[in-house]
C-alpha cells in the first residue's frame, strides 16, 4: 500500500549527557494532521544526539511500514537536520553508524526532506521522548504505551545487516535559516551534494575530508572477486542459481586471479555456494598458500527465475513489460525470481557477519555480478543507476577497506590487469 506523503515529528533526549535516554516519533497525515503511527523507546544510558537520531530512525521505519512514498522529517535538533541535509559534517564516530542507518532507510522513499522546527512545535514527539526517558531512568511511564524495550545504543559496525554505514560527510557550514530541506527525489542523497564514501570526500564539495585522523584499528580488507567465465557467461545469458561450472577459459582466469590476489596476503577466502565460485575460490586459496575456504550461502547470485539461461534479447522479446518494470525499480523481481532489494538485504547480512568474524583481516569474497555490484554501490554511496552502469568482468577484482568506526575506502573496482596477455 502507498499512502503518498507523511510528516514525521521526531525527538530524543537524555537526563544528563550521557544519561538515561529515550526517543519519540509521530507520523502524521499532512492534510488532516491525523496521527498515523507513534514510536517511542527507552535507550538506557546514552547521549542526546544519539537519542535524536534514534527518534528519526524510528519515524522513518514507521513511515516505511505505512507505505509512504514521500517524507518530511521535522525535528528541533539542528544538528541532525543539518547533518542529514548534508550541510554539516558528521565528525563524531558514534553518530556515523546512525546517520548510515538513516541513509539506508531513505532509500525506501521517493523523497525525504528535513525541516528544523522550534521545540514548542514538536510537543507530541517531545512528550513521547520524555516518557521514554522516565522509563530509562526507572521512573515508570509508558510513552503512549509504545515503548519497545530497545536496548542501550551500541556502535554499529561498518557492514552490519540493514544498517549499511555508508555516509557522505558534508561541509560543516551552518545554514543561516535553520530550516533543512534538500534531498532530491529518488536519490536518498543531499540535494546538490553528489555522492561519496565516508573515507573519501565530502558530499557537498567533492574535496578531501578535513577530519582525517590516524586510526588506531586496522582496516578489514574485502577483496571482491567475480568468478571466472562459464559457458553461459560467454554467451551473455542470465546465470543465477543454475550451478554452471567454469569453462576452460574460466579456470585460467581463476588461476590468474589467484596469482593477483595472493600478493595481497589474504587470510581467508569466503565463497558463494555455487561451483563456479567455489572453483575460483579454491584456485585463489591454493595460490595464497592453502588458506582456509568457507562458504556463505547469502553470497549466491540473484535468482533470475524464468529468465535463467535466456539472453537479454530473449527476455526483451518474451517478457517486455516485466523487463521494463525490473529495469525501472530494484524492488521488482523477474517472474518467479528475486529482486535486487532482496539480494541487497541478504548480502548486507552476510557482510555484517564476515566483518565481525574477521575484523582487521584480509578476506577474499568470491561471488557473482549482482552481490558484488550491490556491495560496491553501497560502499560508494551510489544510487541504483550504478547497478546498470558498472561492468564487472569474469575474475575481475575490486578492493574495499572498512574500519570499525564506519570508515570506508574503495581502493579499486574491476581490476583485470592480471587477465591481460603478457607483453612480448
Amino acid at each position: 500500500m502507498t499512502i503518498g506523503k507523511v510528516i514525521i515529528e521526531a525527538d530524543g533526549g537524555a537526563r544528563g549527557n550521557p544519561g538515561p535516554a529515550g526517543y519519540g516519533a509521530v507520523v502524521r497525515d499532512p492534510a488532516s494532521g491525523e496521527v498515523l503511527a507513534e514510536r517511542a523507546a527507552a535507550l538506557g544510558v546514552t547521549t542526546n544526539n544519539v537519542a535524536e537520531y534514534r527518534g528519526l530512525i524510528a519515524g522513518l521505519q514507521a513511515a516505511a511500514e505505512l507505505g509512504a512514498s514521500q517524507v518530511e522529517a521535522r525535528m528541533d535538533s539542528k544538528l541532525v537536520v543539518e547533518q542529514m541535509s548534508g550541510r554539516w559534517q558528521i565528525k563524531h564516530p558514534g553518530l556515523r553508524p546512525l546517520a548510515a542507518e538513516v541513509a539506508t532507510l531513505v532509500r525506501k522513499f521517493d523523497q525525504v526532506t528535513y525541516t528544523w522546527i522550534p521545540r514548542e512545535r514538536n510537543r507530541a514527539a517531545d512528550a513521547l521522548a520524555n516518557a521514554a526517558m522516565d522509563a530509562a531512568a526507572g521512573k515508570g511511564g509508558s510513552a503512549a504505551g509504545s515503548l519497545d524495550g530497545e536496548t542501550a545504543f551500541g556502535i554499529v559496525t561498518a557492514w552490519d545487516a540493514d544498517a549499511f554505514p555508508i555516509v557522505a560527510d558534508a561541509d560543516e557550514t551552518p545554514a543561516g535559516s535553520g530550516a533543512g530541506s534538500g534531498r532530491a527525489a529518488g536519490s536518498g542523497t543531499p540535494t546538490g551534494s553528489g555522492k561519496a564514501g565516508r573515507g573519501a570526500e565530502t558530499a557537498a564539495t567533492g574535496r578531501p575530508r578535513e577530519d582525517w585522523a590516524p586510526r588506531t584499528s586496522p582496516a578489514t580488507r574485502l577483496v571482491l572477486v567475480r568468478h571466472g567465465e562459464t559457458e553461459l557467461t560467454a554467451q551473455k545469458r542470465y546465470s543465477g542459481r543454475g550451478d554452471v561450472p567454469l569453462s576452460a577459459i574460466g579456470e585460467e582466469q581463476a588461476a590468474a586471479a589467484g596469482r593477483r590476489v595472493a600478493g595481497l596476503r589474504p587470510d581467508r577466502v569466503v565463497s558463494s555456494p555455487l561451483s563456479r565460485c567455489r572453483s575460483t575460490a579454491a584456485a585463489i586459496a591454493s595460490a595464497a598458500g592453502g588458506i582456509p575456504v568457507s562458504v556463505e550461502n547469502d553470497l549466491i547470485e540473484c535468482d533470475f527465475g524464468v529468465w535463467e539461461g535466456l539472453t537479454f534479447g530473449d527476455v526483451r522479446e518474451q517478457y517486455p513489460a516485466e523487463l521494463d518494470a525490473w529495469l525501472a525499480s530494484t524492488s521488482v523481481a523477474p517472474p518467479k525470481g528475486e529482486s535486487f532489494q532482496q539480494v541487497a538485504k541478504r548480502v548486507r547480512g552476510a557482510m555484517g557477519k564476515l566483518q565481525k568474524a574477521y575484523e582487521g583481516q584480509t578476506v577474499v569474497i568470491v561471488s557473482h555480478v549482482s552481490p558484488i555490484k550491490l556491495i560496491l554501490r553501497d560502499a560508494l554511496a551510489a544510487g541504483d543507476a550504478f547497478l546498470y552502469r558498472l561492468l564487472l568482468d569474469p575474475a575481475g577484482v575490486s578492493i574495499v577497506d572498512v574500519w570499525p568506526d564506519g570508515g570506508v575506502s574503495v581502493r579499486s573496482v574491476n581490476d583485470t590487469a592480471h587477465l591481460l596477455p603478457p607483453t612480448p
